[in-house]
């Protein structure tokens, strides 16, 4: 008598192959979003130094064309009604009153238009005609010191991490590099010098 061997394969997986898939995609997951946050927070570095340093270089140009810099006192900031606003609107030709500085008009100074929230560029008052704030990819004003005296010697202080003294600058405009300005060190900052 001959006997037959039946052999049933089962559809679909066990329990134990489902968790082993699972396991692996979450591990590859958590390696994406690592990389990926890493990535993310170097660009939002990168960006924040390209607008950083179109200040401090727009700041020279002044300089150059009008053998002084522009009206500004200690280390200010960018932040909506900061101190720095007023220079932002000098050296975007964009000043008003009676006391003009940037007589040319000359657009010294052209960054994108922030987004909303105010990070990450320029903020406008209602109309568009003045400039009200300047913020880094992390919703934080930058800060601009400048050589007051005109001995080329800088001085950063009280809104920065670190307080070096910098030789042979007029200008140095600088980011948190953080959300928080809590967590800010000397490895967040986003510098000019």
């Amino acid at each position: 008598m001959k006997t037959q061997s039946v052999s049933r394969f089962k559809k679909g997986f066990t329990l134990i192959e489902l968790l082993v898939v699972i396991a692996i995609i979450a591990v590859l997951a958590a390696a994406g979003f690592a990389g990926g946050t890493a990535a993310l927070n170097k660009a939002r570095k990168v960006t924040a130094q390209a607008a950083a340093t179109s200040v401090a270089t727009a700041i020279d140009q002044f300089y150059s064309d009008y053998s002084s810099l522009p009206t500004g006192t200690g280390e200010m900031s960018t932040a909506t009604g900061g101190t720095g606003v007023a220079v932002l609107n000098i050296l975007a030709g964009l000043e008003t009153g009676t006391s003009i500085e940037n007589e040319r008009k000359v657009r010294y100074l052209s960054l994108k238009e922030a987004k909303s929230g105010n990070r990450d560029g320029v903020v406008y008052n209602g109309t568009g005609a003045l400039i009200t704030g300047l913020f880094d990819p992390w919703g934080q004003p930058y800060f601009i010191v400048m050589d007051e005296d005109y001995d080329e010697r800088l001085t950063i202080g009280a809104s920065s991490p670190v307080t070096p003294t910098l030789n042979g600058r007029r200008a140095a405009v600088y980011s948190r590099g953080v959300k928080n300005p809590g967590d800010a060190n000397a490895s967040t900052l986003v510098k000019t010098w």
